[in-house]
């Protein structure tokens, strides 16, 4: 299997491509990403030097680059996203620029150099927007509350339509959110560990009552590689754990792993938009391709807190004043 895989040194797409590799001898990734913020190097150390991989640096808004690129494909997994709440309430054109017409240009590549390839689009459960009842199935409506939800649900209806409209093998899946090793520091759990390790307050949205689902980094790229090797074109995957957490109960849970009491915790003004609850129901893949998550919350968040403990030669170049000393439009969740 010859695979394209966008945004490759971000959290996610890294964690994916070491796992396709370690379980695909056969594999062969080409890896192409911008090296914009959220991109890393380091997260693929080791694997550059595998035979097996090749990087290739390009914006996936390039078509010149990317109708050269998905031509030799055998699958594409779209991983590349600006994805950054925040970040998209203060300046959302560069979401416009990545999400929406970074996305056309893979489908363009595909329509016009490559047509019997499959992609898998990589989305999101924000693109739901709130879940005050119940759990979002595929079917559901799109209500996007932010910028970069609007730009990633404006994709997943670009993918969907070509797929139908022009025939390509396209998937989509849609997680809740991750964790696990390798995420940027903005985010809420390598953010708190950070801060924890640094004996700084752990800044908490609001009340702290917002809900999410949480799911380890490794089962969803279980996920997406099962939707790529077994998934039906023109369809929506929803994946997640079942695992929902408010905010604050989760920054309770890491602060009691790292020896820490709640009076770490400081409370600060909410964003504007903030989503009171996203929830999937993910029995769609787990009836259809057999998915199941393997990591407990326990277990996984465990893990983690462990390897950013073990890993602070990582982390330390990367928590910036916008991780150690953050304003409130600074604390991306």
């Amino acid at each position: 299997m010859k695979l394209l895989v966008t945004g490759g040194m971000g959290f996610i797409a890294s964690n994916f491509i070491r796992h396709y590799l370690d379980r695909h001898e056969e594999a062969r990734i080409v890896n192409v990403d911008a090296l914009k913020h959220g991109s890393n190097p380091e997260n693929l150390r080791g694997v550059a030097e595998d035979e097996r991989y090749s990087f290739v640096e390009g914006d996936i808004s390039d078509r010149h680059l990317m109708a050269n690129l998905v031509e030799g494909a055998d699958a594409v997994v779209n991983f590349a996203a600006e994805t950054h709440v925040d970040r998209s309430i203060s300046g959302p054109e560069p979401f416009l620029a990545s999400n929406v017409l970074g996305t056309f240009s893979i489908l363009e590549g595909l329509r016009t150099r490559n047509p019997e390839a499959r992609l898998v689009h990589i989305s999101t459960d924000e693109v739901y927007g709130d879940a005050l009842v119940g759990s979002f199935r595929e079917t559901d409506g799109l209500r996007p509350s932010s910028p970069y939800s609007a730009s990633k649900a404006s994709s997943d209806v670009f993918v969907f339509a070509y797929a139908r409209t022009y025939g390509l093998s396209a998937m989509i899946t849609r997680c809740t959110n991750n964790y696990g090793p390798r995420q940027f520091p903005e985010k809420l759990v390598p953010k708190a560990i950070i801060r924890t390790l640094k004996s700084l307050k752990v800044p908490v949205y609001g009340t702290g009552e917002n809900v999410r689902d949480w799911i380890y980094v490794l089962d969803h790229c279980r996920a997406v590689e099962m939707v790529l090797e077994t998934g039906e074109p023109g369809e929506i995957y929803n994946v997640s754990s079942g695992e929902e957490k408010t905010n604050i109960d989760l920054v309770k849970t890491l602060l009691e792993i790292m020896g820490r009491d709640e009076g770490a915790i400081e409370f600060v003004e909410d964003r504007p938009g903030h989503d009171v609850r996203y929830s999937l129901d993910s029995s769609k893949i787990r009836e259809e391709l057999g998915w199941r998550p393997q990591h407990s919350f326990e277990e996984g968040i465990k893990e983690t807190v462990a390897w950013y403990v073990e890993n602070e030669s990582w982390w330390r170049a990367l928590a910036d004043d916008r991780v150690l000393h953050p304003t409130p439009w600074q604390l991306e969740w």
